[in-house]
């Protein structure tokens, strides 16, 4: 399935896309996508009604509604840091053993096509492609690598922007510079496992003003999302709903020559195979 939620800010209706142009409406039996859901078998119970709705012909088409993230905001967001080797090379650090673990704040969650809002005394903000991790159930003290596939909900497309003078010329704490409203885009969809084949082989691409900046694949991460998720789970309790940003390719702003960061009226364009793309307008501080 994809879960989607379309609509105005704050009053998204939840519904699961059949294609590019249909999906089926679940507001009615999913309160929304969040912990609660996930906790409770909702997938289970939306997989059924979306069948019996779609032989009903229970069928309703896009309008051009904004998409909002396909998550309510999670309990957490979690970030793996440096994990593809070419982009650690790139931004002049060491290649590392174990994952980089940091936070984001959850309402930096945004829908795919919202504007990315450039904060007060920013000079450094900068995208990075990223796929997204989403929890199905309460999770620790995972005993292999491979038991994290029964965790995941499922996988989603996420920009995990950041400002770089924050996150390393302000105390060297990376959460600073990665929490400002609007800093983690997410979606169009979020699919569950088994619409992806090999959560390993997927492709991923961002471009800034049509200029293609990052080019990737899941393939060359240093750490896979299942190797991820047992890991983080020896050392916190992962909830229903939380959402892992797993680490972004080459090619970020502060990776060029001569670094190259966002600005007012730049626009990004990104995706993931099979997770969909997305559209930010950059906008100035408020």
């Amino acid at each position: 399935m994809k879960l989607m939620r379309i609509g105005p800010v704050g009053t998204e209706r939840r519904v699961v896309r059949l294609n590019d142009r249909e999906y089926v409406d679940v507001s009615d039996i999913a309160t929304d996508f969040d912990e609660e859901f996930f906790r409770s078998n909702g997938l289970d119970r939306v997989r059924s009604e979306v069948a019996a709705r779609t032989d009903r012909g229970l069928i309703e088409t896009f309008a051009g509604e904004r998409i909002g993230a396909p998550i309510a905001r999670p309990h957490q967001v979690l970030c793996i840091g440096l994990n593809f080797r070419d982009h650690a090379e790139e931004t002049g650090q060491a290649v590392p053993s174990e994952p980089i673990v940091f936070n984001k704040a959850p309402n930096t969650v945004v829908g795919p096509d919202d504007d990315v809002r450039i904060p007060r005394g920013a000079t450094k903000t900068d995208w990075e492609v990223e796929l997204g991790v989403v929890i199905g159930r309460r999770t620790s003290y995972l005993a292999t690598p491979e038991h994290a596939r029964s965790a995941i909900a499922g996988f989603v497309l996420v920009n995990d922007v950041s400002e770089r003078a924050f996150q390393m010329e302000r105390g060297g704490q990376w959460m600073k510079g990665k929490s400002a409203e609007t800093f983690n885009p997410t979606g169009p969809w979020l699919a569950t496992p088994d619409e992806i084949s090999d959560v390993n082989a997927l492709g991923m691409w961002l471009d800034v003003n049509g200029s293609r900046a990052q080019t990737g694949s899941t393939a060359t991460m240093i750490f896979n999302p299942y190797f991820i998720v047992w890991y983080l789970s020896q050392f916190l309790v992962l909830e229903p709903g939380d959402l892992i940003d797993t680490g972004t390719p080459p090619g970020v702003g502060m990776g060029s020559n001569p670094p190259r960061f966002l600005q007012p009226g730049d626009v990004m364009t990104l995706g993931i195979d099979r997770l969909g793309e997305q559209r930010q307008r950059v906008v100035a501080p408020r």
